[in-house]
């Protein structure tokens, strides 16, 4: 249903666990950089009129999953705060092509990969954390992401400029490419942090 080429190993999900403060400020800024991403969308491509509602829609509830992430976090005592990112959404768009109106379907395409690898992720937090406070937000959230998947595929599909065939075969080889990236270094435990191989 998420495209997804590869599961998270379950590795990630007990590592996660283990840095739950870490895994919790990144969630918060994950929801930020989506609300952003939405909103630059709207001002990258002001000729493309049908992709602003929508956007502007996606945008607000990513900042009211941000306000709920941050209310969470400060009811155990964290704070936001500044962190060093994940290098995981820069490498998958690295994969955009670099020429219009490709660019902006590629771009649209891997949005929709970054919800439906959080939305995969939040599942799995959901079933493997013991907190029930945590639990509710991550059960509560996993709808969302996986509507949020399917509104970054259809605003791809509604710009008209490949065929379905086309556009699922590009959205396969976006997924391969997402799960390449990946593959290797875990790094620093985030949200869309690596798994070693």
């Amino acid at each position: 249903m998420l495209h997804l080429a590869a599961p998270t190993d379950q590795s990630w999900a007990a590592r996660a666990r283990e840095h739950l403060p870490e895994i919790l400020l990144d969630h918060a800024h994950c929801e930020k950089k989506a609300a952003s991403t939405a909103l630059s969308l709207i001002f990258r491509y002001p000729e493309r009129p049908a992709m602003v509602v929508p956007l502007s829609r996606l945008a607000r509830e990513e900042l009211a999953h941000f306000e709920e992430v941050v209310a969470v976090m400060r009811a155990r005592g964290l704070e936001f705060r500044r962190q060093t990112p994940s290098p995981y959404a820069a490498r998958l768009m690295s994969a955009a092509r670099t020429h219009e109106p490709m660019r902006l379907l590629d771009t649209l395409l891997c949005c929709s990969l970054i919800e439906a690898r959080s939305c995969e992720r939040m599942r799995l937090l959901a079933e493997t954390l013991d907190d029930p406070g945590l639990v509710k937000l991550y059960r509560g959230l996993l709808a969302c992401e996986a509507r949020h998947f399917h509104s970054y595929v259809e605003l791809a599909r509604e710009l008209e400029v490949v065929g379905e065939a086309e556009l699922t075969a590009r959205l396969e080889a976006l997924a391969l490419h997402e799960a390449e990236v990946l593959r290797g270094d875990p790094g620093e435990p985030r949200l869309h942090s690596a798994v070693a191989a």
